[in-house]
């Protein structure tokens, strides 16, 4: 541990810091550059987010602590330069301990096990007839995965202070709050989901052991969050049946959030999580809906470069037609290609649409280093590019599909937004559907799918599809664009009420009470 006037007094862990770095164009100079010769600036970007938010609220008396993992070339030379802890001109003032974990290890955890098994196990995306395999490589994927959480936990040892708060986030760090538990018991530590959680019978995928070892390990946490009751539950509902836990609701004592007026510590009328009790141990399980950040959604989205994003995508629109949004990345869980075979279907069935509606769709390219995205992204342009040809004249362009991300092009979306289609198969929460109506100028209706987590707090106001079913996808797109303008008005007003009801920094503050009230 280190000093005691040096120790955080509040960490975060998590797999992607606040701020990434980027090579120089020409690269770095070779061994014979000469003595002396200056190594080139590096090029820092800044990330956004809850966690940024959150920690932006604690005053500096707290020695906040962010730690992450170098995530590329320009990140591991950043890391060289500054032994691990960043310039904080880079951070925004952050501390930030950035750990250079062994390339091949990350890649193995990160892309092997986080992004290839838990992800697709909590989205439920394997096609089971074919996968998942578990086999040696997998082991190998999972020693890995062990090694990446266990250098998160041996930093997170050694710059807490005594009794200090860790918030550790996400799939990537399953194993960490176990690990430092036993490192490090004087600790008060937290887990937060962001993604779904399986129900049993889907994580009984996973080998025994190793469903028992991620279960376990969340569980050396005082307390293990969600986005939504129905993956707390699910978690509780896990450790019940893989690990044989008692469960007992009256032990959460902390749950906010509500939707829609409803009374705090209740969703759409479902009760408070469990809490899980075993070993010896009991962890308290809490819900913490994110919401969007109201305000600086709202004066963002009307700066200089947001305009002129508004004005060339009416110019792409070309007239006076409806329009339908989506924003995206290329991820399998996100739906993207059956809302666009839900739009064809909206032309085929309903020809009096054809020429008065646009689909903006923008899927941004995600994770493709992995081939099974790569496959998924071009599947995107080719169904995009068939309805175009089929449907499309010269004067009317159907879909209109952008994949370079533009955060400034997105909320200029957001505000031409007569209808928003978020349909994804599984989501952890789904903040676009949060975003798109505090945006919106003129309001919108929103297509929400019954399998994102938003849905438990904006489904009265949404019109609520399977995502599955093309067909009824369809259909609801009809009843969106035919929605009175004064309606969707009303409902834009209530959903976006709805949306803000747990800003980024109240989101992080509350957790980090409940953390510290035991």
């Amino acid at each position: 541990m280190v000093a005691e006037q040096q120790a955080a007094r509040v960490l975060v862990a998590s797999n992607r810091g606040p701020v990434s770095y980027a090579l120089p164009e020409d690269g770095l100079p070779g061994p014979g550059g000469g003595p002396g010769r200056r190594a080139p600036a590096l090029i820092a970007k800044r990330g956004g987010g809850g966690l940024v938010s959150g920690l932006s609220a604690i005053g500096p008396e707290e020695g906040a602590l962010w730690v992450c993992a170098a995530l590329g070339d320009g990140d591991r030379e950043a890391v060289r330069r500054t032994a691990g802890v960043l310039n904080p001109a880079d951070t925004g003032g952050r501390a930030v301990r950035m750990l250079d974990i062994d390339p091949e290890v990350f890649s193995a955890a990160y892309n092997g096990i986080a992004n290839s098994v838990l992800w697709f196990v909590h989205h439920m995306l394997y096609q089971t007839p074919l996968e998942p395999v578990f086999g040696t490589e997998f082991r190998a994927q999972w020693a890995a995965y062990e090694a990446y959480n266990a250098a998160f936990a041996d930093a997170l040892a050694q710059e807490a202070a005594e009794g200090a708060a860790v918030l550790v986030q996400d799939y990537h760090l399953c194993l960490v709050p176990g690990m430092l538990r036993r490192r490090r018991p004087d600790l008060r530590i937290g887990h937060f989901s962001h993604t779904p959680w399986a129900p049993p019978d889907y994580f009984r995928l996973l080998p025994d052991d190793i469903a028992r070892q991620l279960l376990r390990g969340i569980l050396g946490a005082d307390r293990a969050a969600f986005l939504t009751h129905r993956w707390a539950d699910a978690f509780a509902a896990c450790c019940a049946d893989v690990l044989g836990a008692e469960t007992d609701s009256a032990a959460v004592v902390h749950d906010v959030g509500a939707p829609l007026g409803a009374p705090p510590g209740r969703s759409l009328g479902v009760g408070a999580p469990p809490a899980v009790a075993g070993g010896g141990r009991t962890t308290r399980l809490g819900v913490h809906g994110l919401g969007a950040d109201a305000d600086f959604l709202r004066e963002r989205a009307h700066r200089e470069d947001v305009d002129e994003r508004l004005a060339a995508l009416r110019e792409q629109i070309d007239g006076d037609r409806l329009v339908i949004v989506r924003v995206d990345r290329t991820e399998l869980s996100k739906n993207i290609v059956r809302g666009l075979y839900a739009y064809r279907q909206l032309l085929t069935d309903r020809p009096e649409w054809r020429g008065r509606v646009v689909h903006l769709a923008f899927a941004y390219p995600s994770r493709q280093d992995l081939r099974v995205y790569r496959d998924y992204t071009a599947e995107v342009q080719r169904v995009t590019d068939e309805i175009n040809s089929t449907f499309g004249t010269d004067a009317w362009r159907p879909v209109i599909l952008h994949v370079r991300d533009d955060f400034a092009r997105s909320l200029a979306a957001y505000r031409l937004a007569d209808v928003a289609l978020v349909n994804p198969i599984r989501d952890g929460m789904n903040l676009v559907a949060k975003e798109v109506p505090v945006v919106s100028d003129e309001g919108c209706a929103l297509v929400l799918s019954r399998e994102a987590g938003a849905y438990e707090e904006l489904g009265e106001e949404a019109l609520v599809v399977n995502p599955y079913d093309v067909m009824g996808t369809a259909q609801a797109l009809h009843e969106a664009l035919s929605m009175p303008a004064g309606e969707r008005a009303e409902r834009t007003k209530r959903l976006a009420a709805a949306a803000t009801a747990l800003p980024p920094q109240r989101w992080f503050l509350d957790q980090l009470g409940a953390l510290r009230a035991g």
